[in-house]
């Protein structure tokens, strides 16, 4: 038994490092860090960017492959990762949608001219709805 919850804990664990590889791949790809470094004039800081998102990946993989394990840190730490989390899943989607260029894609086949700034703000309105909506209703509410 116990061998068998090592084994399993080995493969969460390497499973979980392969897509983390992925993902963080993806986001040297897309060039997320030294773009947001140099966007916000903190360029020197660039190696504790890189080191917090590593360690942050780390922790995260740890704490979804080992849900037992809890992290006593209290509600303002929650909100400040769910913040945080929300800021680089945006940063992700729109890096991703300027390298493919969707952006000039779609306001070309929509003929529009002006507005950019008032779809991308829709979209994220209507993407923390439904955020909202699924983490209020639970988890395990499915239809």
């Amino acid at each position: 038994m116990l061998a068998e919850h090592i084994f399993l804990g080995f493969l969460g664990l390497a499973f979980g490092l392969s897509v983390a590889t992925g993902s963080f791949a993806i986001a040297v790809k897309l060039g997320i860090i030294p773009e947001m470094a140099s966007k916000s004039k903190t360029a020197k800081h660039i190696i504790t960017y890189e080191n917090a998102t590593i360690l942050g990946g780390i922790a995260g993989n740890i704490m979804s492959v080992f849900s037992d394990i809890r992290f006593p840190a209290g509600h303002i730490f929650l909100g400040l990762f769910g913040i945080s989390a929300g800021i680089f899943v945006g940063c992700m989607a729109v890096a991703l949608a300027e390298i493919i260029n969707a952006y000039p894609i779609m306001m070309r086949r929509l003929k529009l001219k002006i507005g950019l700034e008032w779809m991308v703000a829709v979209i994220a309105i209507g993407k923390m709805s439904g955020c909202l909506f699924y983490f209020l209703r639970g988890f395990d509410s499915g239809a």
